[in-house]
């Protein structure tokens, strides 16, 4: 008798008395976690119930009893209802408003006689592309289009992305014999979607090659088994394709002519207020009926979920729900009902919860749709996702609750219970959605040296950057992403930072793909953990990054040949040294060796370096260069050969081969025109100034923040950047002596704004102007036709310090903000004696603005720590009181790195130091 059936046979000797798990164990002799699972699976069948409480126990249900329905299994049909599970798409959230056209698309597709349309289905990441492919297959065959028995096949292009061949053997199936390892035959996807459907999921991720076969496929509906060219075979398929990207930029032009049907989804912000609160009570819906208990849920936390939604969409609605519920449902494990406040918001939300009046029109109607309290009882939802691809393939609630039980069965405390149960809510959660692929116990030595939340972080970062590596390098690259980041985390930490290294920069700067997302994790790291990351770690990242790009035994072969007993070899010892590499193959060729001899050992050396991606042959003479020709046909090796070789192009050569990204061909021309490594200049080269390129200088304490603004502000007017008159050059306060002569050099700078005048023969327009007049007046101004007008009283400020904000702050709520800043720079600015009246009020506040911005975005400024703070610790202590009271008013705690640039803005041309302790007491 199976495990199962023993467990009903238990049960229904015993049919009044409910058992709970340990009961079952021990009954039948099994572990308790396997009774664990079966009691679940039986539960999800309908043939038991699990009772609440705890612990938790479970009765049997009677063959003609209504047991609650399980959230994975369909509605009974009634008369009342199939003609909406006829049309399952009434259930869609948004039939009727925002999704109505993508609806009657996708019925006109599955409609369309004889076999319906191609279709693509365009929309960003979590809109909900694959529900919507998973509702036209269930359209499909409640219309009796496609058989009862038939399933989705699902086949993700990202997958096999790099590899057609192992593309077309998914997709069309393959022989035995067809390549290494098949020893049998076997259907692909398209054989199993006969008389069915295909999903093709990121569809972009296509190579050209996978394309052509597909679209051969649309034409004829015959297609070939890899292994068998000369037999067709043929198949009908519905075909369905999803893409977050530009079709017209990523597909062949060829494809998307023969996918007639093209229907984008909206994103979660374009939906209607109403459609974002009917999916957000779907999908607490749907963990209620998990829980099978009623989730409440307060005002502010509906508001907050809803207001977090971003680049996610609906995905990252769900996925912020079910980590909310599971939080709630650990916390309150014996309540019947379970209720989610703000304090159950982890912390990112709860920063989405101080940002919520970021679009002051959307959250005020949200506040007049929303009750105090949102109740959910697990009836309430009636619409089945069984094919949803962020639906959790487990019940994460039975996870919780059975390991809370065994914990407190082991006596262990509720706080150290809670926090385990948290880390392994995470770990569950995290690993579904992003879902890349590694085994969790490829990781368990690494987190014997790197914590849990880095290797997490780890993997999100390699999701979420899309990065390419080698076959069988993932597990690699987790493993070095891991200890780097691990190691940063403990360096910036204890205060140390990592030496510039100029060749690193220089191998970086040679990848600009790799360097872009290097940049994008360097700054995911200082969000993630809260620490200033030097912007020169995105080199190393980079570094770090093409090393796993590609298989490392595919680089470039190099060869050197020279004459001289030892010219050769002395170049590639004195190379490998410096770049810590093995040495390449030298030649030496004595005088006396002869021309047939040094071409065997050339030609022997070319077969050993190559590695699949050619060789390139670096000699002292050009006659030598000759040998490339016949070598490629003798050994059928690719050669590129350059001659007047130099420890300089040697040295160049294997730098850059050791960059797996690196063709040969690459590699040949760029040395054609590499003239050795020379010493930067640093004495500015001067031009005419009517020759150099017309710009402003636009500084601020950062070169970020104000800065920045001043940039957009000045470039809003012009739709095309081409038509600008000027260019805007940002600057920092921290370097500019440093970089303004090399500025100066290479552009007619004809005004500069900012905190400090840079003293140059141009105009300087102090902030409080620039900003007032705005960029159609400084034109006139350059021109000499407008005077500025001049900031001569308080309320003008604050006006202007008003509207600054509500122009160029979207998470700001300028009338709330302003006078909480502007009150806090008259604490600091009442014993100023600037030369013009309120210039430190207004460049501080909108500094401060700057600076909160920051805090709600994640986006910690870099150090201040090379700025000139003339101010004394008791003077920093007074001032760090006003950041106290000014950090309280905001709900949010300042960074050291901003109060550095206050401490800056307070002490820049300012009296005596003494003179400021004494005002500021």
């Amino acid at each position: 008798m199976e495990r199962k059936e023993e467990i009903i046979h238990l049960l229904s000797n015993q049919p009044e008395k409910p058992f709970t798990t340990r009961e079952v164990a021990e009954a039948l002799g099994i572990q308790r976690s396997n009774a664990s699972s079966y009691l679940n699976e039986l539960t999800g069948e309908g043939r038991l119930t699990k009772l609440g409480g705890r612990p938790v126990k479970y009765t049997l249900n009677e063959p003609s009893s209504s047991s609650p329905i399980p959230a994975d299994t369909a509605h009974p049909r009634s008369e009342t209802t199939s003609d909406n599970q006829r049309d399952v798409f009434s259930q869609v959230i948004g039939h009727n408003g925002s999704v109505k056209n993508a609806v009657m698309q996708g019925k006109a597709s599955i409609l369309y006689p004889p076999n319906g349309l191609n279709t693509l289905i365009t929309g960003p990441t979590g809109s909900g592309k694959s529900f919507f492919a998973n509702t036209m297959f269930q359209f499909a065959k409640n219309q009796g289009l496609i058989a009862a028995d038939k399933e989705l096949q699902v086949f993700n292009c990202a997958d096999y992305a790099k590899n057609p061949e192992l593309l077309m053997s998914h997709l069309f199936g393959y022989t035995a014999g067809a390549f290494t390892g098949a020893t049998t035959e076997k259907d692909g996807l398209i054989q199993q979607a006969d008389g069915g459907m295909l999903f093709l999921d990121e569809v972009h991720r296509l190579p050209p090659e996978g394309q052509e076969m597909i679209f051969y496929f649309m034409d004829t509906g015959q297609y070939s088994r890899l292994g068998e060219a000369d037999r067709k075979m043929h198949a009908s398929v519905r075909i369905v394709c999803a893409t977050t990207e530009d079709p017209k930029s990523t597909l062949l032009e060829t494809f998307i002519r023969r996918i007639p049907i093209n229907i984008q989804l909206p994103t979660f912000k374009q939906r209607p207020v109403s459609e974002q609160i009917d999916l957000l009570k779907l999908m607490v819906g749907l963990e209620a009926k998990r829980i099978n208990r009623k989730v409440s849920m307060s005002k502010d936390v509906v508001r907050t979920l809803i207001s977090h939604v971003d680049y996610g969409n609906i995905g990252q609605l769900k996925s912020n729900i079910q980590l909310l519920c599971a939080r709630g449902f650990m916390n309150q494990l014996h309540n019947n009902v379970i209720e989610l406040t703000t304090h159950e918001l982890p912390e990112n939300l709860t920063r989405s919860f101080i940002a919520m009046t970021s679009d002051r029109s959307a959250s005020s109607e949200l506040i007049r749709r929303l009750e105090p309290t949102l109740e959910i009882h697990p009836e309430d939802v009636d619409i089945i996702l069984d094919r949803d691809s962020y639906e959790l393939p487990y019940n994460i609630y039975d996870i919780i609750a059975d390991k809370a039980t065994l914990l407190e069965e082991e006596q262990i405390d509720q706080e150290t219970i809670n926090q385990y149960i948290s880390t392994d809510i995470n770990l569950h959660l995290k690993s579904f959605y992003k879902n890349q692929g590694f085994a969790l116990q490829t990781t368990s030595k690494l987190a014997e040296v790197v914590s849990l939340e880095v290797i997490d972080f780890a993997r999100d970062v390699l999701a979420a950057t899309d990065l390419e590596t080698a076959p069988g390098q993932s597990g690699s690259l987790l493993y070095a992403l891991s200890l780097h980041v691990s190691s940063l985390i403990g360096k910036l930490r204890d205060g140390q930072l990592r030496p510039f290294n100029a060749r690193v920069r220089d191998l970086a700067l040679n990848t600009p793909d790799a360097l872009r997302q290097a940049k994008v994790i360097r700054r995911r790291i200082a969000d993630h953990f809260n620490l200033a990351v030097p912007e020169s770690e995105a080199y190393y990242l980079t570094v770090l990054l093409t090393s796993f790009k590609t298989d490392i035994t595919q680089q470039v072969g190099i060869v050197l040949a020279a004459h001289g007993p030892s010219t050769a070899s002395s170049m590639a010892k004195v190379v490998a040294e410096l770049l810590e590499t093995p040495p390449i193959p030298a030649i030496d060729m004595p005088l006396s060796m002869s021309p047939t001899e040094a071409y065997t050992k050339i030609k022997e050396a070319v077969k050993h370096a190559d590695d699949g991606s050619g060789v390139l042959l670096l000699v002292d003479m050009g006659s030598l260069a000759t040998f490339g020709t016949k070598l490629e046909l003798e050994t059928g090796v690719k050669v590129r050969s350059l001659d007047m070789v130099s420890t300089g192009i040697v040295l160049e050569a294997v730098r850059k081969a050791s960059m797996t990204t690196t063709t040969l061909d690459e590699l040949h021309q760029s040395l054609k025109h590499f003239t050795g490594y020379h010493q930067i200049n640093t004495e500015p080269t001067t031009s005419p100034n009517h020759l150099k390129e017309p710009a402003i200088l636009a500084i601020c304490a950062s070169g970020e923040g104000t800065a920045k603004k001043i940039k957009e502000i000045v470039e809003k007017p012009y739709a095309n950047k081409a038509d600008m008159p000027y260019q805007v050059i940002v600057m920092s306060a921290v370097n500019l002596q440093e970089h303004l002569p090399s500025v100066l050099s290479r552009y007619n700078i004809i005004a500069s704004t900012g905190i400090i005048d840079p003293k140059i023969a141009a105009p300087f327009i102090p902030l409080e102007t620039f900003i007032n007049m705005g960029a159609s007046q400084l034109n006139q101004l350059l021109l000499g036709t407008h005077d500025p007008t001049e900031i001569t009283d308080q309320t003008q400020a604050q006006q202007l310090i008003q509207r600054y904000i509500e122009e160029n702050h979207l998470y700001l709520n300028p009338a709330r903000i302003a006078p909480i800043l502007w009150n806090f720079t008259q604490q600091l600015g009442d014993w100023r004696t600037d030369d013009k009246p309120f210039t430190f009020h207004i460049n501080l506040a909108l500094h401060l603005a700057g600076a909160v911005e920051r805090i709600l975005t994640d986006s910690p400024i870099e150090s201040a720590s090379e700025l000139p703070i003339n101010l004394t610790e008791h003077a920093k202590h007074q001032i760090d009181q006003h950041i106290i009271a000014l950090e309280c008013k905001l709900l949010l705690t300042l960074s050291d790195e901003e109060k550095e640039y206050i401490y800056y803005y307070v002490s820049k041309d300012t009296g005596k130091i003494d003179e400021l302790d004494d005002l500021l007491d």
